[in-house]
């Protein structure tokens, strides 16, 4: 059976889910988006210009195409109940509905679930409705905080005291005005990892740790952004961490799912590791944007096959990897995150990109050409036996692009960042 499947958002995470469906021989591919996204509409059969978050609008389209399947890519849209609405006109969503969808859009509900059901690596928190007593807690807090708005912020909205912001930085945060309810944590120290996994029926597959780079400039400097870009290695592990490291990150998500059994799509962890193992900073519940990139390129195991098995009840078939390694590496217009500059001419495409993959994110395709947003561009990927490999090859597509009006983190997947990262951690694991 030929699946028709609807894939929601128009980014570079639901470039590389395009991508992954157009590999399947049994599979058509629709698309819609806020946004044009050029390599979206290349793979898709057909696109149609929608909100995410306009439910309606996207079950007409689900309708008029035929769709069998569907899958969600912005946490908007989950927010949004996008993946309800679908459900209730007959159209399996790969992608949680609303209430399961709160542990990512709601973090005071995220923190709750977790101390109620006895889910480990939940740091030490407080929440708060009123910006006020959150100030008052932060003034009279014996160390440092992350400071968390309750809602979606699009990846930016954290901030941490002793890191990014002073305390009265945060003071000042919180009674800003911009929020009025936050979650506020312990500070985690360590090194950032994320887990992708693949969860319907009660299964849960897991895939390769990835390890993001939020903030904006080289040395890990500047404000945090939506991710500049990420790399994997050929196992499971990262270079960091260790089997076991990563054995306890996958029980944790288990343990989510065991006390959210109706949970469905993708649930994403990010964890901070620390001196006594795994700790949670969050979850998604969505591919994360850039770690999709990453991981969706070296999975094997037919992309639309897992929809399928979740769709008809089946326990998902066990997922697997090319034993590589990947490097993504996000161009961005120049000036962002603080004052981005639209408009530059977006030289690369899949072919001038070499051996790298690429997967377009917010650019504003004309007749006459491609051009950046105010947002991230686009990302190039490379994969290889190692890191190091899949770095040049990265590194080599974006010489290739140019840097006129573009600029990236060059030092992502670097051998002289990992040894950063491996030095931190036999650090801190020297200090117990």
């Amino acid at each position: 059976m030929t699946e028709t499947v609807l894939l929601i958002g128009g980014g570079g995470r639901e470039h590389a889910i395009a991508h992954a469906v157009s590999e399947s021989a049994d599979a058509t591919l629709f698309a819609c988006a806020s946004n044009r996204n050029p390599g979206i509409v290349e793979l898709a059969t057909g696109f149609e210009t929608i909100e995410e978050t306009d439910a309606s609008g996207i079950i007409d389209y689900a309708e008029s195409v035929g769709a069998t399947l569907a899958v969600i890519g912005p946490e908007s849209a989950l927010n949004a109940g996008v993946s309800d609405a679908l459900e209730s006109a007959g159209v399996y969503a790969f992608g949680p509905r609303e209430a399961e969808a709160r542990i990512e859009t709601d973090k005071a509900f995220q923190r709750e679930f977790m101390a109620e059901h006895g889910i480990p690596g939940c740091p030490t928190f407080e929440t708060f409705d009123d910006p006020d007593a959150a100030a008052d807690y932060i003034r009279e807090y014996d160390g440092d905080l992350a400071i968390k708005p309750r809602g979606l912020t699009g990846g930016k909205g954290v901030r941490v005291t002793g890191d990014q912001i002073t305390k009265v930085e945060g003071i000042d945060y919180v009674l800003g005005g911009d929020y009025d309810a936050f979650v506020l944590e312990e500070r985690l120290v360590g090194e950032e990892f994320t887990v992708q996994a693949f969860v319907a029926n009660g299964t849960v597959r897991t895939s390769p740790a990835v390890q993001d780079h939020k903030r904006a400039y080289e040395g890990d400097e500047g404000p945090n952004t939506g991710g500049m870009g990420s790399y994997s290695d050929a196992t499971f592990e990262l270079p960091f961490m260790s089997e076991a490291d990563y054995d306890a990150a996958v029980e944790i998500l288990e343990r989510v799912v065991d006390a959210m059994p109706a949970y469905r799509g993708i649930l994403y962890g990010q964890f901070m590791l620390t001196a006594d193992g795994p700790k949670v900073i969050e979850f998604n519940a969505r591919f994360g944007d850039p770690e999709a990139m990453n991981t969706l390129p070296v999975l094997d195991t037919d992309f639309v096959s897992v929809l399928r098995a979740a769709r008809d009840g089946e326990e998902l078939p066990e997922l697997q990897f090319s034993e590589q390694a990947t490097v993504c590496k996000y161009a961005v217009p120049a000036g962002y995150p603080t004052d981005p500059e639209a408009g530059a001419s977006i030289e690369i495409d899949a072919e001038s990109a070499g051996d790298a993959r690429l997967f377009y994110a917010s650019v504003d395709a004309r007749e006459d050409g491609i051009y950046t947003t105010t947002s991230r561009s686009f990302a190039v990927v490379g994969i290889a036996d190692t890191i190091a490999d899949a770095e040049a090859i990265a590194e080599a597509a974006l010489s290739r692009a140019g840097e006129e009006g573009l600029r990236a983190r060059h030092d992502i997947g670097t051998a002289a960042l990992l040894q950063r990262r491996i030095d931190h951690m036999n650090e801190l694991r020297g200090d117990r």
